[in-house]
């Protein structure tokens, strides 16, 4: 068993790898770049040579190509030598020639401003994307990570001290980008780190400069401050995550009225959940429902096949999976608003319980049509086989054979299924969260393609890909929990 996990482990990260790797393709080779700046107003308003190097540094930022301006090719080429580098930089000289023969060279193009200044630029093929995009994609923390040249003779390494919150135990880094390695909290998963990360880039043109994942995961609304102690032992209310503190090459008063050293750069707590949060929880609520209804209704709907019970049930079914999608939401959030609940969820806010109801029953009625209509055919499925027939001559009552023989083998698929069920409610519903403006994930996905947020669309195809695959192989092995009568093996080991 374990053998066959580790392989399918590194069997799905293959699959996630040639998923993301067709998207990077697609996105950098098969669209047009010029479309990024559709949605940017600065690059609208600019002309001329500011245009230009905004829109190659732009695309430089965002991986398509390398741009480099005059002085920064004239490093690259002399490097430390600081008499050629200067000499490059005047037009005409003999470096300048033999710096434009070099990057010429390495398969740059040169192009010329006004002023007579070359500019370089190569742009990447599909190989140098991929390597590119992948090789920036891990973080990983050391000591060595920070280097400013204003503080040549800072410590480096690591040591152990209290977190600023609950006392436990913390690793702490000097040198390190982050100075939380390691600590430990009362939220999920518990046990956090800043030594590993994942990094997507910046998002762009939408919250444009802000990390991708922190645009998914950081909190909405306005900043929650509480009473905190700080390094130099000021107390006051803030919302700063000490735990999240980055090196800051130029600390201001501020900072340093509350930090010893450069660790200042911090991310703030918000009072509401983030989109993925938000999503996760009316997800998990509705999905809660769906099976609390849809499942004892399937199985009673199986025990009366054809009488009026099953009857009424098909025609629930029938009318819920005839009528569009978007046709139900309204009509329901119609009923709501007549019953005095809110027809958008940021009327009363994520504090209000009010706001979550409407939009959490029709995720959830939505989800019941297809839950039933698989469980009562399952069931009836299994009330033809012959084990059932010998349990009939073995004179054990209807609700005894349903109850202890059929629910048993009717339920794997539906066991099988509901990790997948679980862990993509993380992805949202696009159409209830737009219908009802919940800010969620839902429509994430939509908005970054028709923005053409490209390092978004890669983020969230990381995310949902990653989930789905994960989600297949834990409900294989949850059939095999409720079966162990299912081998995921074969005799060999294969």
């Amino acid at each position: 068993m374990a053998k066959y996990i580790l392989v399918r482990l590194l069997k799905s990260i293959v699959s996630l790898f040639v998923v993301m790797s067709i998207v990077i393709i697609m996105i950098f080779e098969l669209i047009p770049r010029n479309k990024i700046f559709d949605n940017d107003p600065s690059y609208r308003k600019m002309k001329g040579e500011n245009k230009t190097v905004y829109t190659y540094q732009k695309w430089d930022q965002l991986g398509y190509l390398d741009f480099k301006r005059k002085n920064e090719a004239c490093t690259v080429v002399f490097g430390d030598d600081e008499a050629k580098v200067d000499a490059c930089g005047e037009e005409g000289s003999d470096e300048q020639k033999e710096m434009i023969k070099q990057m010429k060279t390495d398969k740059y193009e040169v192009d010329y401003f006004k002023n007579g200044d070359p500019y370089f630029v190569h742009t990447y093929n599909w190989i140098e994307l991929l390597g590119n995009y992948y090789s920036s994609m891990f973080f990983l923390d050391n000591a060595n990570k920070v280097q400013d040249e204003n503080n040549p003779d800072m410590e480096r390494g690591y040591h152990w001290e209290k977190n600023p919150y609950n006392g436990t135990p913390a690793l702490v880094c000097s040198g390190c980008q982050y100075k939380y390695q390691l600590w430990f909290n009362g939220s999920f998963p518990f046990i956090h780190t800043n030594k590993f990360k994942l990094n997507f880039g910046l998002s762009y043109p939408t919250n444009q400069g802000v990390p991708v994942y922190q645009v998914i995961t950081d909190g909405q609304g306005s900043e929650a401050k509480k009473d905190q102690a700080f390094p130099t032992g000021s107390e006051q209310k803030s919302a700063l995550i000490q735990t999240t503190c980055k090196y800051k090459t130029k600390t201001d008063k501020l900072d340093q009225a509350k930090f010893k050293d450069n660790y200042a750069s911090c991310r703030s707590s918000y009072e509401d959940p983030s989109m993925v949060t938000t999503s996760f929880v009316m997800g998990i609520i509705a999905l809660i429902i769906a099976y609390a209804f849809g499942v004892p209704a399937a199985i009673d709907m199986a025990q009366h096949k054809g009488r009026f019970r099953d009857q009424l049930g098909i025609a629930y079914i029938n009318i819920l999976i005839a009528v569009p999608s978007l046709a139900f939401i309204f009509f329901m959030r119609s009923l709501g608003s007549i019953a005095g609940l809110p027809d958008k969820f940021p009327m009363l806010g994520f504090k209000d319980v009010r706001s979550w109801i409407m939009p959490t029953i029709i995720l959830a009625m939505l989800n019941t049509p297809s839950l039933m209509m698989w469980v009562r055919r399952y069931m009836i499925d299994q009330t033809n086989e012959d084990y059932v027939k010998f349990a009939k001559a073995k004179g054990l009552s209807r609700t005894e054979i349903f109850r202890h023989h059929v629910l048993r083998n009717a339920i794997i698929p539906i066991v099988n299924s509901l990790p997948s069920s679980v862990i993509l409610c993380i992805s949202g519903a696009f159409i209830t969260e737009t219908a009802f403006a919940v800010p969620g994930m839902g429509k994430m996905l939509p908005d970054a393609i028709s923005q053409m947020n490209n390092n978004m669309v890669l983020c969230l195809t990381f995310l949902f890909t990653g989930l789905a695959i994960l989600a297949v192989l834990v409900g294989d092995i949850l059939m095999t929990v409720v079966d162990p009568r299912i081998q995921l093996t074969a005799k060999g080991g294969k």
